[in-house]
């Protein structure tokens, strides 16, 4: 049976007040947010957008949303999790106050902004899953304790997975730190020598004393390292990284793993919305206003993650007349997230698009 994928078009020249004005005309005739209840907790899961990004989804259609789920009596809240790299959104403090200046307030948008910090353990849920690569999964508890979950997606391209859009969102995007890096990578985290100060701040935060330090310089025993990322978290000099080609082979079925993980327990407590508005080769967590390649298509929505992010990734390719993704990232294959996710039984490939335009 196909999957229902409901469209509205956008332009180029739209101004958001029009885009906001569409956006609720789909989210009234499709009727997807009839998955939230009375007194739910219904965690909206939103890129909040990297320092000097605008890719992101902007923060008053995020709004429409949150007013429907009101309305539902239903309690709404934006969420995120840190990120692995070194950036404004690191740790939870920089990361709200990023949100903030991104327009998404709580006095403003009508619900609250969750960002856990991971340094509080009770934050992050443990999960053994045994899946083909990920055996153990690390979560924000935050979305497994929510209700239901709406997913806001920027559809766009990325280095690692040739585009991003509702399965990454969530399969990434709920992951604590580490996760993404086993997502990312099967090693330990890198120190570049030449940039260490010496300073110590990373081995003061690892967990496992796996950094050491030796004629003022920082190294990591691999042998000790759980792969939790504080370090780069910590290091002022950004002399700690991952090898992100390292995990360039099986980066987009670990996703997967983990989006399995979040969506599995929720069933028909889940809604995606993609918005392929300015796309852009890739993702918002280049600081950085990435020009666009391609011009606007429209929102999509779906209750499946799978059909909305092949009809996504299917439309702008048509209206284009080439393969965007692949042409932005030739060594990146993205269909492979999706073919499987639906070998995994998160969604199907086939979909009915209804064009509400």
């Amino acid at each position: 049976m196909k999957s229902k994928v409901y469209f509205i078009a956008v332009e180029n020249t739209d101004k958001p007040e029009t885009i906001r004005t569409k956006f609720a005309r789909l989210l009234k005739e499709s009727g997807l947010l009839d998955v939230v209840r009375r007194g739910d907790r219904a965690a909206i899961k939103i890129h909040f957008g990297e320092e000097g990004n605008t890719g992101f989804v902007r923060p008053e259609y995020v709004r429409v949303v949150i007013d429907i789920i009101a309305q539902k009596q239903a309690i709404p809240f934006l969420a995120d999790t840190n990120t692995l790299y070194k950036g404004g959104r690191t740790n939870s403090s920089d990361h709200l106050r990023l949100a903030y200046e991104h327009g998404f307030r709580p006095i403003a948008l009508g619900a609250q902004v969750v960002i856990p910090d991971e340094a509080h353990k009770e934050n992050v849920a443990i999960l053994e899953i045994n899946q083909r690569f990920i055996k153990v999964a690390k979560i924000a508890k935050v979305f497994l304790e929510a209700d239901a979950i709406i997913g806001v997606a920027h559809f766009k391209g990325h280095m690692m997975t040739g585009f991003g859009g509702a399965l990454k969102n969530i399969g990434m995007g709920c992951a604590a730190r580490e996760g993404k890096l086993a997502q990312h990578c099967d090693v330990s985290p890198l120190i570049t020598i030449e940039r260490c100060s010496g300073c110590g701040q990373c081995a003061e935060v690892c967990p496992t004393q796996a950094i050491f330090l030796k004629n003022q310089k920082a190294y990591i025993e691999a042998e000790k390292c759980i792969g939790c990322a504080s370090c780069i978290a910590a290091c002022a000099q950004n002399a700690i990284d991952v090898d992100w080609n390292e995990g360039a082979g099986s980066i987009q079925e670990k996703m997967v793993e983990y989006a399995k993980t979040v969506l599995g327990p929720k069933k028909n407590k889940v809604a995606f919305f993609n918005f392929a508005i300015k796309i852009t080769k890739e993702c918002d967590c280049l600081a950085k206003d990435d020009p666009r390649i391609a011009a606007d298509i429209g929102i999509f929505a779906s209750r499946d993650p799978v059909s909305i992010d092949k009809a996504s990734f299917d439309l702008i390719n048509k209206k284009s007349g080439r393969d965007i993704f692949r042409e932005a990232h030739p060594e990146r294959d993205g269909l492979k997230q999706l073919d499987y996710a639906a070998k995994l039984g998160l969604g199907s490939l086939d979909y009915e698009l209804i064009d509400l335009s």
